[in-house]
C-alpha cells in the first residue's frame, strides 16, 4: 500500500494576478511569478512574521521560527503565549517571510500538528537552522495550511504580482 501523502503535499496553487486596483498590476499571465520563487523564499527566510487575531479582533503580530515543507509552514509556540492563545481561538493567521523586497505572504489556518512519526524529521531540520534542539520543549508544534498567497517583487511590482490560490474545499469569493 502508498505511504500516506502529507495533507499540503497536494498539486501546485492555481496563480492568478491579485486584486488591487489603482497599482497598475497587468492583465495578463505574462511575467507572473513561478510558485517555486515563491517556495524558495519561505524555504530561505530565517525570520518569519507571524499575524494571528486576539479574540477582541485585534491583530497581533510577532517574528517567528519556522520551517517551510511541502507546501506548509511549522512552527513552535507556547500554549498560553498570545499567539497560542489566538489560534485556539480562531486559527486564521498570516506568515510572511523576513524580506519585504520579495515578500510572500501567505493567508491561512493553524492547527497543533500531531503527526508524530514526521516530528523527528522535522525537529532534525530545525536544529540544523537554528542550532536549537525543539524536542525537549513540549510545546505544541503548529502547521500553518494556506489558503491564498502573495508575492511580491518590489523591483517589478506591476508585471510580477502574483496570487496564488489553493483548492481547500471551501467555496466563496477568494482575494
Amino acid at each position: 500500500m502508498p505511504a500516506k501523502k502529507h495533507a499540503s503535499s497536494k498539486k501546485e496553487p492555481r496563480a492568478t494576478r491579485p486584486n488591487m486596483p489603482g497599482y497598475g498590476i497587468s492583465t495578463t499571465k505574462k511575467g507572473m511569478l513561478p510558485w517555486k520563487w515563491a517556495e524558495e523564499r519561505l524555504r530561505k527566510s530565517r525570520q518569519y512574521w507571524m499575524v494571528t487575531v486576539r479574540p477582541d479582533g485585534r491583530p497581533h503580530v510577532m517574528p517567528v521560527w519556522g520551517l517551510w515543507r511541502e507546501g506548509a509552514f511549522y512552527f513552535s509556540t507556547g500554549a498560553s503565549s498570545r499567539k497560542g492563545r489566538n489560534l485556539a481561538a480562531n486559527p486564521n493567521c498570516i506568515v510572511c517571510n523576513e524580506n519585504s523586497g520579495e515578500g510572500v505572504i501567505v493567508e491561512g489556518s493553524a492547527g497543533i500538528w500531531k503527526d508524530a512519526g514526521r516530528f523527528e524529521e522535522l525537529a532534525r531540520e530545525y536544529q540544523k537552522k537554528y542550532k536549537m534542539d525543539i524536542r525537549g520543549m513540549n510545546e505544541p508544534f503548529y502547521c500553518v495550511t494556506p489558503r491564498v498567497v502573495f508575492g511580491l517583487y518590489e523591483k517589478k511590482f506591476p508585471t510580477t504580482a502574483t496570487r496564488w490560490l489553493f483548492d481547500t474545499g471551501r467555496k466563496g469569493k477568494s482575494v
